[in-house]
């Protein structure tokens, strides 16, 4: 349905992330994937969704040859805890520091996807609150070293072993922890292939 919307257009999304692109084949969808690396620094003033919101914008602001049927769209997924944000985590040390500080609490994660043609940007974000019961340090070891902690914001995936065994509650998209806040996506093309 959303193929034949956006028939037109050229979309091209910009992100490595093996389980954003699987969101778009999943979703029927003929897109390309181009990468540009850019540093996600951001500025220290930045709180939340804000810092999100500032490095999707980042990530398509390196695109600057867009043509007219092109829609790019980038995102960026960051673990919102204790009024900090975490990214991906450094080497596994970092990757258990994370688990433990969200252990026995709530967090928030939040993705941001900007959608960029020639005629504009369009910024939007998804929040979802997820409360990890209390693990113990031997479920911390047996994830970091049998999973890959290292390519996600925060450290964990929802939808491996320790989300399984470790989320008692979430408030929000599960698609978006995972992250991409789909509904957003499939919506937003919605509204830009029609407009």
């Amino acid at each position: 349905m959303l193929k034949d919307i956006l028939k037109e257009h050229n979309v091209i999304l910009a992100s490595g992330s093996p389980r954003r692109q699987q969101f778009f084949k999943d979703l029927g969808l003929d897109f390309s994937i181009q990468l540009k690396e850019i540093e996600e620094i951001y500025p220290d003033h930045l709180r939340a969704e804000e810092i999100s919101d500032y490095l999707a914008l980042l990530k398509a602001n390196a695109f600057s040859n867009l043509g007219p049927k092109d829609i790019l769209i980038t995102s960026d997924t960051i673990v919102w805890h204790n009024h900090k944000a975490l990214g991906k985590p450094k080497d596994l040390e970092d990757a258990k520091r994370m688990i433990v500080s969200l252990s026995n609490d709530t967090h928030q994660v939040i993705t941001s996807v900007c959608f960029k043609t020639i005629h504009g940007t369009k910024l939007v974000h998804h929040t979802t609150k997820v409360t990890f019961k209390e693990l113990s340090p031997e479920e911390i070891e047996y994830y970091v070293h049998t999973y890959k902690p290292l390519d996600k914001a925060g450290a964990y995936g929802i939808q491996e072993w320790l989300g399984f065994i470790g989320i008692s509650s979430i408030e929000g998209s599960y698609f978006n922890v995972m992250g991409l806040p789909i509904h957003l996506v499939y919506e937003t093309l919605t509204t830009l292939a029609t407009s």
